[in-house]
C-alpha cells in the first residue's frame, strides 16, 4: 500500500502542482493511515471500507487530535480514495460520500477494555481508603452513573442483594440502574471492612465517604481519577465521566440495545445516546447484515 501513496504524491506534485508542504502533509498521514491497516491485517486498499475510515479516525480522536486536524486527515484520504479510483486501484471510492467531522467535538473520550482493566487495578486495596476508592471505580464503570450521581449516592439505595441502584439524575428524575458481580463484591468489602471506621458522630447515610466522614464530593473523586490514571500510565485527556462513556460504548460493543443504554444512562432523549453510535458504526453494521431481512 506504501508504495500507492508515494505514487499518489507523485501525481499531486507533478500534475496537481501542489506545495512542497501539502505533499508532505500527504505523505505523512496517508503513510499513517496505510500502517493503522496494515496493523488490522488489512492488505489491500480494496479490503478498506468506510468503517475503517471512522475507526482510523476515532483512534485519532482519541489521542485528543483538535477536529481541524480530523479535517486534514480526512481530506487527504478523501483525495487519496478519489484518486485510487480514478486509476482502477479500487473498485469504488468508499470515502467519497463520508461525512466531514463537525460535530466530532462531541464525540466521548473513552478508554479501552484493556485500559478499564488497568484502571480498575491500580488502587492498592490493603490501604483502606483505596480500597474505597476500588468500590467507587468499580461502580462508576459497572452502572455509568455520573459522578454526581456517585457522590449522592446513599447506603439504602443500593441493594446489593438483586444487584439494583436507585439514583437522582438531572431533572431530579430518579432511575434503577443495575450493577454486576465484581462491584458488589468490592462496594460489599468496603462496607464491611472500610466505611465503619469512617463514619464520625456527624455523618450522613452516603454510601461512599470521605476520610473526615462526609460524603465524597465530585472534586475529590475527579482528582482521585486524575492520580489512579497516571498511576496506570493512561496518558490521554480523561475524567470522571470518561467511565460512563466507556460504559456504554463497551454495551453497545457488546450488542446492548442502544434503547436500555438510554434509560441505564437516564438520557431523556434518544439522541443523547445515540452519539454513541459513532464510536463503533462497523459494529452495528454488522449487526444491521446479520439480522435485517434484505441485508443480504
Amino acid at each position: 500500500m506504501k508504495p500507492l501513496v508515494e505514487d499518489f504524491i507523485t501525481h499531486v506534485a507533478l500534475e496537481k502542482g501542489q506545495a512542497k508542504r501539502t505533499q508532505t502533509i500527504y505523505r505523512l498521514e496517508l503513510t499513517e493511515f496505510v500502517e493503522w491497516l496494515a496493523g488490522k491485517n488489512i492488505k489491500s486498499l480494496n479490503q478498506v471500507t468506510a468503517d475503517h475510515i471512522v475507526e482510523f479516525l476515532q483512534n485519532l480522536k482519541r489521542r485528543d487530535l483538535a477536529v481541524a486536524s480530523l479535517r486534514l486527515y480526512l481530506a487527504a484520504i478523501k483525495v487519496f480514495f478519489r484518486w485510487l479510483a480514478g486509476q482502477k486501484y479500487v473498485a469504488q471510492d468508499v470515502a467519497e460520500a463520508m461525512d466531514w467531522p463537525r460535530a466530532w467535538k462531541n464525540i466521548p473520550n473513552t478508554l479501552s477494555e484493556v485500559e478499564v482493566e488497568d484502571l480498575l487495578n491500580v488502587p492498592r486495596v490493603s490501604v483502606p481508603l483505596e480500597l474505597r476508592d476500588r468500590a467507587w471505580l468499580e461502580l462508576l464503570y459497572a452502572s455509568g452513573l455520573r459522578v454526581s450521581e456517585l457522590s449522592g449516592l446513599e447506603v439504602h439505595h443500593v441493594d446489593l442483594d438483586v444487584g439494583y441502584l436507585r439514583c437522582t439524575g438531572k431533572g431530579n428524575k430518579q432511575r434503577v440502574v443495575p450493577f454486576g458481580r465484581k462491584a458488589r463484591e468490592w462496594i460489599e468489602r468496603y462496607l464491611r471492612e472500610v466505611r465503619p471506621k469512617l463514619v464520625k458522630p456527624k455523618t450522613t447515610s452516603h454510601l461512599f465517604l470521605s476520610r473526615r466522614g462526609t460524603k465524597m464530593s465530585t472534586k475529590t473523586i475527579w482528582g482521585l481519577v486524575k492520580k489512579y490514571l497516571r498511576r496506570a500510565k493512561i496518558q490521554r485527556n480523561v475524567s470522571p465521566h470518561t467511565l460512563r462513556h466507556s460504559f456504554a460504548t463497551h454495551l453497545l460493543n457488546h450488542g446492548a440495545d442502544l434503547r436500555i443504554i438510554q434509560e441505564m444512562l437516564g438520557h431523556a432523549d434518544i439522541s443523547t445516546t445515540q452519539i454513541y453510535t459513532h464510536v463503533d458504526g462497523a459494529r452495528l453494521k454488522e449487526v444491521h447484515y446479520r439480522f435485517h431481512p434484505r441485508a443480504k
